[in-house]
């Protein structure tokens, strides 16, 4: 039987599944003192968010296979990986519809503005004196906006970005996308329309959603140039990398009124800083990169990652590209 080294806590579904396959090592974490004698003779190690690289892989020279626990790959050293001929795997479509929601719910907020009409009606902005309450909710400038009708451009149209468009076209909106790995046609198909390039598609949405990979050498995906472009009454979404926003640029366009507002579920980096001025920033939905976190999600990641590191083992060793599914990561 082979022999994996699980890093980080995972589902007991996933576990039961390993303990059937495998000899299984459980750990609590990188400063666990048993990580060296785990890995001595390990096959393959199984992580969540634990940066994977020489300081870990060192101590498992006989290692095939690093088993992401979730979409993205980049928290491990992929070239370090490739060159010692290990397989990576992930589990990219297993949070697919727990994002897809949480974006959807998070642009409504945006949309209907529940968090200052909350704070205004908890704080006494609200007085017997002013009339009804529809009406103070005119004079106060908290009037929502609707879902039906307005345009969401999504930067990547992978699994998680057509998830999200499927729910706001039944919702009645208009849903552009740019990513130049997709088949145009296919787009279409689902009722996207594709678009070329972010200086197109900015000008024109009322929500942007960003789902791609982040790339810490191309550097932030929106920054001021590109916040420049939205429209003041735009909204963005952010549940894929934070070094996608530049968060001191998203702080700006918010508190200036260059943007209406923004929810932000990853950080760069993590955990971010509470007293950085994007936290002080308004009309600000901040969430603890928790897009993913559901039960459900949570399930079906540790099964997924279990079934496929030990279909990895399986498979024999490494040839080219050390990495199996991150093409798809964080799409």
């Amino acid at each position: 039987m082979p022999i994996i080294t699980l890093l980080e806590s995972i589902h007991p579904a996933g576990v039961a599944a390993l303990s059937e396959a495998c000899e299984l090592r459980q750990l609590t974490g990188p400063d666990d003192p048993g990580l060296a004698a785990a890995l001595a003779d390990s096959d393959a190690i199984i992580v969540r968010s634990t940066q994977i690289g020489a300081a870990i892989l060192d101590h498992g020279p006989g290692l095939r296979v690093i088993g992401r626990h979730g979409a993205g790959t980049d928290n491990i050293d992929r070239q370090l990986a490739e060159a010692r001929g290990i397989r990576i795997v992930n589990t990219p479509r297993s949070n697919t519809e727990s994002v897809g929601e949480y974006t959807i719910a998070a642009i409504m907020q945006l949309f209907k503005r529940f968090a200052e009409v909350e704070r205004a009606l908890r704080g006494g902005s609200f007085t017997a004196a002013g009339g009804s309450l529809p009406g103070q909710v005119d004079r106060l400038g908290l009037i929502g906006r609707e879902l039906a009708g307005a345009h969401l451009g999504l930067v990547g149209a992978g699994a998680i970005g057509q998830s999200v468009a499927r729910r706001a076209l039944a919702l009645g909106m208009r849903v552009s996308a740019v990513d130049p790995w997709a088949d145009p046609e296919a787009l279409r198909s689902l009722g996207i329309t594709p678009v070329a390039d972010l200086e197109t598609l900015l000008p024109t949405v009322d929500a942007l959603s960003l789902h791609v990979p982040g790339d810490p050498e191309r550097g932030p995906l929106i920054g001021e140039r590109e916040f420049a472009l939205l429209r003041p009454d735009a909204v963005l979404v952010n549940a894929a990398r934070g070094g996608l926003v530049d968060e001191a640029a998203l702080a700006s366009a918010l508190t200036e009124g260059r943007l209406a507002g923004a929810a932000v579920d990853v950080f760069s980096p993590e955990p971010p800083d509470p007293e950085a001025p994007l936290f002080s920033a308004p009309n600000l939905m901040l969430t603890p990169h928790m897009a993913a976190m559901t039960a459900e999600a949570l399930e079906r990641m540790a099964v997924d990652v279990a079934r496929f590191t030990l279909e990895a083992l399986s498979a024999g060793p490494a040839a080219g590209p050390a990495a199996a599914g991150a093409a798809a990561a964080g799409s």
